[in-house]
């Protein structure tokens, strides 16, 4: 079994961070593992506190990891402050981790600042290191200084963030008003995946699980295209199948397959 390791947040709902990462690892027929990097008290409503994890413990975790088990690919999304970041990012070096897929999280569905100001520079280090990133359109649109209006922008901020040292990158396209297709860059060639808006206020957690998907789909030994692609089916098919368990943004359908299977059915 191939094994991917997810360095995130933790989301005490559920939805998002390390728990979103690791059930979209198991459905996806991947040994899911992780490093904390920080702990959020959140729920459907919004995130309440953060907590970050301390450097020494973040290294020992890396560490434990990698000294004793073979990494297929690493997802890397909540990283707050540069402190944190530049350690990622040495630690990975030094054990040349590979298929390294970037979800370079900024701020919450809430609202709430996940990323530290200072963490900016630190972050775009970051990029260099990484064989794909997935930003949304504000996230491009921070990276890159770039307004996102159109198609021909979202190519313009995934060549400028290749630029910054990426081998891939993939602008996503669910923040757009007419359309979720996203754009991806690879080598010198940009494609199109078309996605279809789906109505829901259900998607905590899409980012989270479409990176993860994609590391998952690497460590098994796809191309970056049908990394991306297989992974794309798996998120829409995620999102159609989303719920509610509070009062606010709910989670996606990780395991619809399983919940199906045994005989669980929800609204």
């Amino acid at each position: 079994m191939k094994k991917v390791l997810t360095i995130a947040g933790s989301d005490s709902c559920g939805g998002a961070g390390i728990q979103a990462d690791l059930k979209t690892m198991s459905a996806l027929g991947v040994y899911g593992m992780s490093v904390i990097t920080a702990v959020t008290a959140q729920n459907t409503m919004g995130v309440r506190d953060v907590q970050e994890v301390s450097l020494g413990l973040i290294e020992a975790q890396i560490r434990s990891v990698f000294e004793d088990i073979e990494v297929d690919s690493v997802k890397i999304g909540m990283v707050s402050n540069p402190e944190i970041i530049r350690l990622i990012k040495s630690l990975l070096g030094e054990y040349g981790a590979r298929n390294i897929v970037l979800d370079p999280v900024m701020v919450s569905k809430s609202g709430y600042y996940l990323l530290k100001e200072d963490a900016q520079d630190a972050l775009n280090e970051l990029i260099s290191s990484a064989y794909l990133v997935t930003p949304n359109i504000p996230e491009a649109e921070v990276l890159t200084g770039i307004r996102i209006h159109d198609e021909k922008d979202m190519k313009a901020a995934a060549l400028k963030i290749r630029e910054m040292g990426a081998w891939n990158v993939l602008v996503k396209g669910g923040h757009r008003c007419n359309n979720a297709s996203d754009v991806l860059l690879s080598g010198n060639e940009f494609h199109i995946l078309e996605g279809k808006r789906i109505l829901t206020n259900n998607t905590h957690g899409t980012g989270c699980t479409l990176s993860s998907a994609i590391a998952s789909h690497l460590a098994k030994g796809f191309g970056i295209r049908d990394s991306v692609s297989l992974s794309k089916h798996y998120i829409t098919k995620a999102i159609e199948n989303s719920f509610s368990i509070g009062e606010g943004v709910g989670p996606v359908g990780h395991f619809i397959d399983l919940y199906q299977k045994a005989g669980v059915y929800y609204e």
